[in-house]
């Protein structure tokens, strides 16, 4: 039983417009899917990949409309990165984001300052299509994160989860995960955090995911369909909310792979309130239909 790499990664906004807006247009990545919030269904829940919303490309952000701006701190991802094919890319992108590239790294930050590094990454592309950004300089994934934690051997990673080690890093499929030492300042929870990361696991071994995270007494939740993937929820010790979730059945079970983000989806049990959440919820436009949806 092996955990496939990283399904996704969640964060919070304070404006959904912004966020489509950067993404979406800037980044180039597809708007896979538009939903709601399972527990709070008046907040957006954006999804952003490659074309096919493939797990492991996927940025997924909550919209608290106004949140307040929010500090990484002890507990928190601080830097996610983002794979491009070649030193090429990177001035493209350099240019394109007027971020700062040092050697064989660009670093920039969005518009609610989470932070980001590009790099040079010979992992299999999963691209999103943009009509300005020429398809060898498209990011190609997603492939590391860092977090603020207590640094040195992990074994919750490396004996429960099957993490492999690269110095310093733990290491899965594709995707590099490593601590740095806390800031001084506490973490603050608000727009341009993280809120959890998602391992992806085999539907057929979530179940037993679960009992052997609950046999380590990290207090695993119960399985909570989200309509796109199974998941369930703990705590790792130091201090980051993990998901795994299930590699189907995927973004295409509500609408047609052509036609992935452009209608609000809405969970089953949230579907009575759509007259509701279409009053409440802002519309949004997405770049590729330039229309409000």
């Amino acid at each position: 039983m092996e955990l496939q790499g990283l399904h996704h990664i969640t964060m919070i906004t304070g404006d959904a417009q912004k966020n489509v807006d950067f993404y979406a247009d800037t980044l180039g990545l597809r708007l896979v899917k538009k939903t709601v919030n399972f527990d709070a269904p008046d907040a957006y829940h954006l999804y952003f990949g490659d074309e096919a919303g493939t797990p492991g490309t996927i940025l997924t952000w909550f919209e608290f409309a106004g949140a307040r701006r929010g500090r990484a701190g002890a507990g928190q991802i601080h830097t996610i990165q983002l794979g491009v094919a070649s030193g090429e890319a990177l001035e493209f992108w350099a240019a394109r984001l007027g971020g700062e590239r040092s050697g064989d790294v660009v670093r920039f930050e969005d518009y609610d300052a989470l932070r980001f590094e590009l790099v040079i990454s010979d992992a299999e592309p999963r691209r999103a299509v943009h009509p300005e950004i020429p398809e060898a300089f498209a990011i190609t994934g997603i492939v590391g994160a860092r977090a603020y934690g207590q640094t040195g051997p992990h074994p919750v990673l490396t004996e429960l989860l099957g993490f492999g080690t690269d110095g310093d890093d733990f290491t899965l499929p594709g995707f590099r995960w490593a601590y740095d030492a806390p800031p001084a300042e506490r973490a603050l929870m608000g727009a341009g955090t993280v809120h959890h990361i998602a391992w992806a696991s085999r539907d057929e071994d979530h179940l037993a995911w679960q009992a052997r995270v609950a046999e380590a007494g990290l207090g695993v939740s119960d399985v909570r369909d989200r309509d796109y993937f199974q998941s369930i929820y703990f705590g790792e010790p130091r201090g980051i909310l993990f998901e795994i979730a299930t590699l189907s059945p995927g973004f295409a079970v509500d609408e047609a792979p052509e036609s992935l983000g452009e209608a609000l989806r809405l969970p089953s049990q949230h579907e009575h309130l759509r007259p509701q959440l279409e009053k409440v919820l802002r519309p949004v436009v997405n770049p590729r239909s330039k229309e409000l949806v």
